[in-house]
């Protein structure tokens, strides 16, 4: 090669090198942007309930458990554990969770990394502790997060950068937590005291009578409970739960904290929810289930819907 072709070459390589710095920035300037955007309000999630997008996505055992682990870091978004386990592994349902680096399981967790968060091992979960069990390692995840900056909603953003330091990586489980994460109405006072109780209730299951806090209730009783949170007492029953209202006309909104009521009329009320936005109510359903969101339209025929919240008459 001549001296003229060899410098010719080298500012072609010295163009193509800067070219390509210049596109790395741009890729990266993208991506905080998508971040910062993605990241606006997020502290606002942590009680949002799942979307349409997320019930539909995420199986409904998994669902509940990022909701429980999630509750064990004041702060961190149930929706942030569902976009790593998306991403991860599809929620479980990727058919080799064996990474080239020698990650292991739904939530692809390094043994020597694992072992620093499987403890204590959570209720349900496999013993000894295994990144391979979904329970373990969602709670690690959980733990994991907590550490690394989500606790208190402090910086979330850098705790999924500690799980997996990759920009790309961050976006993407932001850009799945947004979807999973319904628009929720802002609500205060009793509604946000009774909805949160609800909440705290996610997975306990369904026994026709009960009414024990983390082990079983019946719809009714999960209603007055939550209520009795926020000082505002209830009656037992759905059908006398209906009765004492306030009952709204049909054509008002649906706001969080109303109670949706089914059955074939007035006098026949036989089921009742909380509701937690327009669309959304979290229901203790049946026998064989156990606290859950579902969508407001579901199964029986809706009788109508009271607004405790607005007045503390019990």
């Amino acid at each position: 090669m001549s001296d003229s072709a060899a410098r010719a070459a080298t500012g072609i390589a010295a163009g193509c090198a800067g070219t390509l710095l210049l596109l790395v920035a741009a890729i990266t300037a993208v991506i905080t942007l998508a971040v910062g955007a993605l990241t606006g309000g997020l502290s606002l999630l942590g009680g949002a309930p799942p979307s349409s997008a997320a019930l539909a996505d995420i199986p409904p055992a998994m669902l509940t458990l990022y909701q429980q682990a999630a509750a064990t870091c004041p702060g961190l978004p149930w929706n942030i554990l569902a976009g790593i386990g998306k991403v991860e592994s599809d929620h479980g349902r990727a058919k080799n969770q064996v990474s080239s680096a020698g990650a292991l399981g739904p939530m692809q967790f390094l043994p020597a990394t694992f072992a620093q968060y499987a403890r204590p091992v959570p209720s349900g979960g496999a013993v000894p502790a295994t990144p391979w069990d979904p329970v373990d390692a969602v709670f690690a995840a959980a733990r994991l997060l907590c550490a690394a900056g989500a606790k208190d909603g402090r910086d979330i953003p850098r705790s999924i950068l500690a799980y997996n330091h990759s920009s790309a990586y961050q976006a993407e489980v932001l850009a799945y937590a947004r979807q999973y994460a319904d628009a929720v109405p802002t609500t205060s006072g009793a509604a946000a005291k009774a909805i949160a109780y609800a909440q705290g209730q996610l997975g306990v299951p369904y026994a026709w009578g009960a009414q024990s806090p983390g082990v079983a209730w019946d719809c009714s009783a999960l209603v007055q409970s939550a209520y009795a949170s926020a000082d505002i007492r209830l009656p037992r029953t759905a059908q006398a739960q209906y009765d004492t209202g306030p009952l709204l006309p049909p054509s008002a909104p649906v706001l969080p904290g109303d109670l949706i009521f089914y059955g074939s009329g007035p006098n026949d009320v036989v089921h009742v929810a909380i509701a937690v936005s327009p669309t959304m109510m979290i229901n203790a359903p049946r026998p064989g289930e156990g606290v859950k969101y579902d969508p407001v339209v579901t199964g029986q025929p809706i009788v109508g819907h009271t607004r405790p919240a607005s007045s503390l008459a019990g």
